[in-house]
């Protein structure tokens, strides 16, 4: 039996890297060695082995017979190994819960629908999906991943950004049509301003004008904890919100709402961040896989909405091709 302090993998990738590459200082250069600790590795590996494996040469390198029968075994189990690493960690293998929070608007919109496809190709996993505009502590919540949007905070999580969305001011048709459409940021005095009931929404909906960037602190009869309520009440023609494009972009190609002072809008985005507890050691098989889910096949739909052009979107509901 092989002692246990012996690296096999280890000499074998060496020894398969010097064959392919044709000599000790291409290997090295590959594996990130010197020379000579590449030609004493093999030798060391020849010596456990009681065979000579490479005849060296100033010119070349050649294999002895024992060499090349080695070589041809080593690579096949270099690639039983790879094998076994990725069905390690490979999303058929994830199995255990998963505890998911987001946001209500992306949650509703982008999570949720794709949850039957993720679960379907992932038998093994169950998924509490938990919906709130609060940000919660991972730790205390026992929560594997949030979605988050916004600007982080510094922080002990690992972020993987998922896109980002333009920030748009957004009206009802007939909220328009009651109290008529602003054309200038001082117009937004004589308008319901709706928003949510935090701090950084209370820092007001940034401008542009001639004179520089301004801020609109938000002033309405109404106010609610999550971007979804929001945008309901927007919906119904209660007042003015400014909302992800993600969030509003059906409505707006739908002309369930309409874009206003995009003259002056300043053109910033606010980013998407599935964060999660990450620096302690290798994922679990079902976050890794859940976090894949969400760049392959949610983020690429954010971003396809949150980028779009508002205007365009508006044109487009009502007929106008230009």
């Amino acid at each position: 039996m092989a002692r246990v302090d012996v690296n096999r993998s280890g000499e074998l990738e060496v020894f398969v890297r010097v064959v392919e590459l044709g000599g000790f200082s291409a290997a090295a250069r590959k594996l990130r060695m010197t020379p000579s600790a590449v030609s004493k590795l093999v030798s060391r590996l020849e010596a456990r082995l009681g065979a000579r494996l490479v005849q060296r040469s100033t010119r070349r390198l050649e294999l002895t017979p024992e060499g090349r029968a080695f070589y041809e075994r080593g690579v096949g189990i270099l690639a039983e190994l790879d094998a076994a690493e990725r069905a390690a960690s490979a999303s058929e293998l994830a199995a255990g819960h998963l505890k998911v929070s987001a946001h209500v608007p992306f949650g509703v919109d982008f999570l949720l629908p794709t949850l039957p496809a993720f679960l379907a190709a992932h038998p093994r996993v169950s998924v509490e999906a938990v919906l709130t505009d609060k940000v919660v502590d991972l730790l205390e919540e026992r929560t594997d991943i949030a979605v988050r949007s916004g600007p982080l905070k510094s922080s002990q999580l690992v972020a993987r950004k998922l896109g980002e969305t333009r920030m748009v001011i957004v009206a009802a048709p007939a909220y328009l049509a009651r109290a008529g459409i602003p054309e200038t940021p001082e117009d937004l005095e004589q308008h319901n301003r709706l928003t949510l009931c935090y701090a950084r929404e209370m820092d007001g909906w940034p401008l542009r004008t001639p004179g520089g960037e301004i801020r609109h602190v938000p002033a309405g009869n109404a106010m609610v904890n999550d971007g979804e309520s929001l945008r309901r009440l927007v919906v119904e023609g209660l007042g003015l919100a400014r909302l992800g494009l993600f969030q509003v972009a059906e409505d707006i190609a739908a002309g369930r709402l309409v874009p206003v002072l995009e003259a002056f809008n300043p053109g910033d985005t606010d980013p998407l961040h599935a964060v999660y507890l990450g620096q302690g050691g290798p994922l679990p098989a079902r976050v890794r896989a859940f976090l894949d889910h969400l760049a392959a096949h949610v983020a690429p739909r954010f971003s396809a909405l949150a980028l779009a052009d508002p205007e365009a979107l508006a044109r487009k509901a009502s007929g106008d091709p230009t």
